[in-house]
């Protein structure tokens, strides 16, 4: 059965007829509901999850691309992120062990107070962010 939280956001996506997401209900402690997509950004579609569960919080990732921090950029990406990292609160970057770009936000929330409406503009916010900021981004990935 689907969690208190996950239903409610299914039941907004089905109101407003966004219908951009694949939704998985997963097996775990949690009751979690995966919502798959993926964002649009300069011909790119970064793949993005949104993960609710019976936890306080609600996950939000984006991968911006896989494998891009190498040994060579790792120092001028990483300042980049961090300079990011400074300006926006609502979501983090970070680079994984595999050298993946990742921007996450964990939305806290309780079963109660659970606004489908701000999870959606969280990721409005990420996605509006992502069109001004990724060809700087990768600008600092690719230069030499």
């Amino acid at each position: 059965m689907m969690n208190i939280k996950a239903e409610k956001f299914t039941n907004f996506l089905n109101e407003k007829n966004i219908n951009v997401f694949q939704i998985q209900e997963a097996e775990g402690d949690m009751n979690p509901v995966v919502y798959r997509s993926a964002m649009e950004v300069e011909g790119q579609n970064l793949p993005t999850m949104l993960v609710i569960d019976d936890s306080i919080y609600v996950m939000l990732q984006v991968r911006v691309g896989a494998g891009l921090v190498k040994e060579k950029n790792k120092a001028a990406v990483m300042a980049h992120l961090n300079s990011l990292n400074e300006n926006y609160k609502v979501f983090k970057y970070y680079a994984n062990a595999n050298g993946d770009i990742v921007i996450e936000s964990c939305i806290p929330t309780t079963d109660d107070e659970f606004m489908p409406e701000l999870v959606h503009a969280v990721i409005d916010v990420v996605l509006k962010h992502l069109n001004e900021e990724y060809s700087k981004l990768m600008k600092t990935v690719w230069a030499e």
